[in-house]
């Protein structure tokens, strides 16, 4: 599981490579489980017409038409971790955020964690600079940070949640999607040995709009591996300190 990134380096790369305001309160350096972090999602609900457009090229019959303007995205504070809303408790809720920060995109639609946000369209944009994954092959976990090779910042798609306890207590949180990475020139080389490899699913730039606005059953479209030779990865010292 990927259960440590680094946050944005500078706060004016939320409006450069994101186009939205960077937080009102700093975000720390590194975010781990139940801590708090920034992600995007669509500032409101999406007519059909408009995400259809986020999905395809328009058809020539169309042409005339003016085109529709795609919801503004919108930076929201939640917790890493998250909580779904059948969590009966403060307590249940915070022992269930820590084993739900990533999410496999396979089994979404049939999780019970996860469910009720994909067929909500509650998914989000998770801005990360890099994150960390630990290198098994000496036989001991050295963790590894892994970035693009260009230095932008990486938008990994995510579900987001919102929970309200029994005496109102609101706890928005979120999730970092997965695909399969066995075979992934890359990231096949971390996580323990005998497990299944994950990656984070990290979105082109291209497809920010489309993936936030898209229909439920054309979300999964957006589910595939980044392309090894884009990314770096680098071993670090005292990640966890």
């Amino acid at each position: 599981m990927s259960t440590q990134y680094e946050s944005l380096k500078t706060a004016t790369l939320y409006t450069d490579a994101f186009r939205v305001a960077a937080p009102a309160v700093a975000v720390g350096r590194d975010v781990w489980p139940r801590q708090p972090g920034v992600f995007i999602r669509a500032g409101k609900a999406v007519e059909t017409e408009a995400v259809e457009q986020a999905e395809q090229p328009a058809d020539a019959a169309d042409a005339d038409k003016p085109p529709r303007e795609l919801p503004p995205r919108e930076l929201v504070a939640g917790q890493f971790g998250l909580v779904p809303r059948w969590c009966k408790s403060v307590s249940d809720a915070k022992l269930r955020s820590t084993k739900l920060v990533n999410a496999r995109s396979e089994t979404v639609t049939t999780s019970s964690n996860f469910r009720d946000a994909w067929l909500a369209g509650q998914r989000c944009i998770v801005p990360m600079q890099a994150f960390m994954e630990d290198d098994w092959r000496s036989r001991k976990a050295v963790p590894t940070r892994i970035a693009r090779v260009d230095g932008v910042p990486l938008g990994v798609a995510g579900l987001w949640e919102s929970w309200t306890g029994a005496d109102g207590e609101v706890i928005v949180s979120y999730t970092l999607l997965t695909v399969n990475a066995n075979s992934h020139a890359l990231m096949s080389r971390y996580q323990q040995p005998g497990n299944e490899k994950r990656m984070l699913a990290i979105l082109n730039e291209g497809a920010y709009d489309a993936w936030l606005n898209a229909r439920p059953e054309k979300a999964k479209e957006f589910m595939r591996a980044y392309p090894a030779n884009w990314l770096t990865a680098n071993p670090v010292e005292n990640s966890r300190q």
